[in-house]
Formats: C-alpha cells, structure tokens, sequence
C-alpha cells in the first residue's frame, strides 16, 4: 500500500485480497516459533523501511484493507493499526503479557476511537456504553471491544 500510495495509486493490503490472507495465516500457523520470529523481524525492517521512505504523498494516500470489507483506509491510519495489531496480539500469544500491560497511550488513543465508532453505529439517544461497561478500567473496557473480555449480562459489540 505504501508504494501504491508513493505513486498516488491505490492497492490492496494483501494482493489477491482476503482469500491470499487467510491462505498466508494458515500456512503461516504450521511455521516454527523460530521462523516465526523471523518472519516479524523482516515484517517490522520492511515496514520501517517503507515509513522512513514515505513522502508527503505517500502519507497523503489511500489503501483498500483486505481483511475486511475492502474499505479503503488513510495511510497514516496504517500506524495506529499496526500498533493496535502489535498490542493486542502480544497479549492473544499468552506469555505473560496480557490486556493489563498494553501500553497507555496505546489504550487511550484506540478506546476513544472504538466508542466513537459505537456511538456511531447506534441510533440517536443510544449512544451511551453499558454502565457495566463504563465501570470496566480502560485497559478492560478495550478488550471488552476487543473480544477479549466478556461481561455478564452485556452482549458483545459490534466487531466494526
């Protein structure tokens, strides 16, 4: 997406769309932890690369997400996803990081867009979370969001 973006085009996250991503996660699943491990080290220097390199058009671009409904998204909305990614799936690999140590700001930032976007979603005068979910600290109430967590009585959101 970012070197579309560098030419003012605009391109699918995965080339060949969600099926090419979900063949890519299950084939992805059968790896070593080793290989694994690699895999993200090469993700991060190439994604590094691409932000170091990225120019005002770049940043100025769109892309289309292949995981979901092919909505296009802002390239600078690429960093909060890719921090919101790292967060959340260092907690889902359970090895001792959990909703508890996501980072502050990283909570703060990603609940005020979450509860924005499920007032959005709601009809007028129905826009206020559960109680039960307001009573959550903010690093439950996001994996409340997240499906992370579960609340007795409450249904779960909206996943978008």
């Amino acid at each position: 997406m970012f070197q579309a973006a560098t030419r003012g085009d605009v391109s699918e996250q995965y080339p060949g769309g969600k099926p090419v991503r979900d063949r890519e996660i299950d084939e992805g699943s059968k790896r070593s932890a080793v290989q694994l491990v690699a895999d993200v080290r090469a993700s991060i220097y190439l994604l590094e690369a691409a932000w170091a390199s990225a120019t005002e058009t770049t940043w100025m671009g769109h892309g289309i997400k292949s995981h979901s409904d092919g909505s296009r998204v802002a390239i600078h909305e690429l960093v909060l996803m890719r921090w919101r990614e790292t967060e959340i799936h260092h907690a889902d690999l359970e090895i001792g990081f959990t909703w508890r140590d996501w980072a502050p700001l990283f909570v703060r930032y990603d609940l005020d867009r979450l509860v924005m976007s499920w007032r959005a979603r709601k009809p007028m005068g129905l826009t206020v979370l559960p109680d039960e979910i307001q009573q959550l600290e903010p690093n439950l109430r996001l994996a409340w969001f997240y499906g992370r967590h579960r609340v007795e009585g409450v249904a779960p959101p909206d996943p978008y």
